[in-house]
């Protein structure tokens, strides 16, 4: 009987469950708008609502259970100082999933989970500027003279 389990398993290990909740809980503060299977959107939602929330109140022990849920200080000082006080009249509801389809190589429902009023220019935080590339595709090589 499975009275009393409320978690989805995912086909995993408890260890490779908390790791993948914990590095999708990353990108999406990171990007404020991720793309993955349904399945996993819907598990994600109550934990990056529950991770703004602990953000909202800034003391030390949210603090520290904010670091060990993320593992990451970047993202918790995120956390505390942009999305504390983007969200701070906002009672709940932080993401929103929008269904997005089917995965063309197997079927899997995919999902776009974002933050509520995000900032569009976190989705481009990795994308290196074109003008440095530009730059060097521009340089010519030197090249070499050979001897006859």
């Amino acid at each position: 009987m499975r009275h009393g389990l409320y978690h989805k398993k995912l086909n995993r290990t408890s260890e490779h469950r908390k790791s993948l909740i914990k590095n999708m809980l990353n990108s999406l503060i990171k990007y404020e708008q991720i793309t993955t299977t349904l399945p996993k959107a819907k598990i994600i939602k109550p934990q990056i609502d529950k991770v703004i929330t602990l953000g909202k109140k800034d003391n030390l022990t949210n603090k520290r259970t904010l670091f060990s849920k993320l593992q990451d200080k970047v993202n918790a000082k995120k956390v505390i100082s942009i999305l504390s006080k983007r969200y701070s009249n906002r009672n709940g509801g932080y993401s929103r999933i929008i269904k997005a389809g089917f995965r063309y190589g197997d079927k899997a429902p995919l999902a776009i989970i974002e933050l509520v009023d995000r900032d569009i220019n976190a989705k481009k935080v990795d994308i290196k500027k074109k003008a440095k590339e530009s730059k060097s595709e521009t340089t010519p090589e030197k090249t070499k003279e050979t001897k006859k």
